[in-house]
């Protein structure tokens, strides 16, 4: 009953998290005008939304490319078609599915259902997750400095980040207890970070179009922090797959540290959650073929199992 009871409170929590999320924003775009978000949006062109949805893709493939690598390195042979189709149904579900199950384990039950490895494949994702958390520590002094530089707000502000930094290094000390194995492969562990940092530049970089398409000349350092800051604040377990959290985070820090206006944050915070949620849409092409592997890799071992049963009668 108590774990029922834990359980049922988390979802609140997160559900009231994404809702107050949804309201700040609300809050932001009365103040920066829904006209001006409308007018943000005209100014962006297609071959600029065409050229941020590309790099959005690749950035999603060097995902894919991380958690193969590492699966690899855990002698885990599973081909590098089937751990993109595996990563892009986990976005897939983590933007259509908003539920507190999340990709992740998406991606474990579909690997553990096509036969592979559960441990090993358990402990990869925790340092799939891992290697994301050390290489956006690269970028995060970009975006922590001026925000501790932030004037009235700054007392505050770093209180939380305090206490976003105690959360972090939680998560890095429970998750560095599955990390053992890859301690040993020090090249797979740079090859994973390398994926980490070629999904940031795409990721950056898409943002960086944005932001310029909207006639504000930002430093590139300056975006890769901030966001670097909103991709720790999503980590925290408050909102549903960070909707909500994601983009109020991304709409404060660009208007209130890098000259952009709220109409213009908010509009690029809209405009990177929807690129996202398009190039999602391949793991829904790889669905199905990812539940007929599921299907003959669990019908399979059922006829093992009957032979086994049958031959010991």
């Amino acid at each position: 009953m108590s774990k029922r009871w834990f359980k049922d409170r988390g979802l609140l929590l997160r559900l009231g998290g994404t809702l107050l999320a949804i309201i700040l924003i609300v809050v932001l775009l009365r103040e920066g005008g829904w006209d001006e978000v409308v007018a943000a949006l005209r100014q962006i062109s297609w071959t600029t939304i065409l050229a941020g949805l590309a790099l959005v893709l690749v950035s999603r493939v060097f995902v894919a490319l991380r958690w193969y690598i590492l699966l690899r390195s855990g002698n885990v042979d599973m081909p590098l078609s089937r751990s993109v189709a595996l990563t892009f149904t986990g976005l897939f579900a983590n933007n259509f599915l908003p539920t507190t199950i999340g990709g992740d384990v998406v991606r474990l039950a579909g690997a553990m259902q096509m036969g592979y490895d559960r441990p090993v494949c358990l402990a990869s994702i925790a340092a799939d997750r891992l290697t994301g958390l050390i290489g956006n520590a690269f970028t995060l002094p970009f975006g922590l400095i001026p925000i501790l530089q932030g004037g009235s707000g700054g007392a505050a502000q770093s209180v939380a980040l305090a206490g976003l930094w105690a959360r972090t290094w939680g998560f890095f000390q429970r998750t560095l207890q599955t990390f053992a194995l890859w301690f040993r492969k020090p090249f797979a562990l740079l090859g994973a970070v390398g994926c980490t940092w070629g999904h940031m530049l795409c990721t950056v970089t898409t943002m960086y179009l944005l932001v310029n398409a909207l006639g504000t000349d930002t430093n590139f350092w300056l975006i890769a922090g901030l966001w670097s800051v909103t991709y720790y604040v999503t980590l925290l377990p408050v909102s549903i797959n960070g909707y909500g959290v994601q983009e109020f985070s991304l709409t404060y820090l660009f208007s209130r540290f890098a000259g952009v206006s709220t109409a213009a944050g908010l509009t690029v915070a809209v405009l990177i959650r929807a690129l996202y949620m398009v190039v999602s849409l391949v793991g829904a092409f790889y669905l199905p073929g990812i539940l007929a592997a599921m299907d003959r890799s669990g019908n399979g071992r059922q006829t093992e199992k009957n032979e086994t049963l049958g031959s010991a009668g």
